[in-house]
């Protein structure tokens, strides 16, 4: 079965998207931001299937240079974790980000310090976490396949969308992976488009799904863009 992200209904209230969606599928990823964003782990004791939730990310590095954002970054992470415990659900976290390559060494460094307190976190509440590779701007970590050893064996999701605007999906598709995000784009802007819309090769991409058993979640920006990326899974 394919997920689906709350990403597509994200002008709904996350009561209103949770309900749509799960007449849909039996796994929803809760975009865990803005209008999404969960305090209570209550609204979700009348759903039977599966979730897994998108961290906040917004305003959030835990690469930050600067150890009071670092810090509060790693607490928002956490305070995430803490929910998801509550219901059972993974969590997709960003790498975080530098903002100058001169100081690409200690950011490493800093993202390091938060991997370990992230999962001594999880640990405690007996959380999986994983992270998410980024799309094509310059600072961002876990762009390339060859980035894979910042998160130092902890989780993966694949981005199909951020892979192939770094163009690179198929060195992805090569790697191991546990969950993965299914959009489309034409390898110039993350449009978050529906599947077939743009220049992915899907067939490539579930073979791999399909090989790695990995879960996956549309991750497009309307909901008639998740149809169509359902239709056209189906007829691959």
């Amino acid at each position: 079965m394919i997920g689906i992200s709350t990403y597509c209904l994200l002008e709904e209230p996350l009561p209103v998207a949770l309900d749509r969606l799960s007449a849909m599928t039996t796994l929803i990823e809760v975009m865990d931001e803005g209008p999404h964003f969960v305090d209570d782990p209550g609204l979700f004791a009348s759903y039977s299937g599966d979730f897994v939730f998108h961290a906040p990310y917004h305003g959030i590095n835990v690469a930050s240079l600067f150890e009071s954002i670092r810090r509060a970054s790693v607490e928002v992470m956490i305070d995430c974790f803490a929910v998801a415990a509550e219901i059972g659900a993974a969590v997709v976290l960003h790498p975080g980000y530098f903002a100058w390559d001169q100081e690409r060494g200690q950011a490493d460094r800093q993202f390091r310090k938060s991997l370990d307190e992230l999962r001594e976190a999880a640990e405690e509440r007996s959380v999986t976490f994983w992270f998410e590779n980024m799309g094509d701007m310059h600072f961002f970590n876990l762009r390339t396949p060859e980035d894979l050893g910042l998160i130092d064996g902890s989780g993966f999701t694949l981005d199909t969308g951020h892979a192939n605007l770094n163009h690179c999906l198929a060195g992805f598709l090569d790697k191991g992976f546990v969950h993965m995000h299914l959009h489309d784009n034409d390898g110039r802007r993350d449009t978050h488009s529906p599947v077939g819309e743009g220049t992915i090769d899907f067939r490539a991409v579930m073979a791999a799904q399909q090989r790695e058993r990995a879960t996956a979640v549309i991750e497009v920006r309307t909901l008639d863009g998740v149809m169509k990326s359902l239709r056209a899974l189906e007829n691959l």
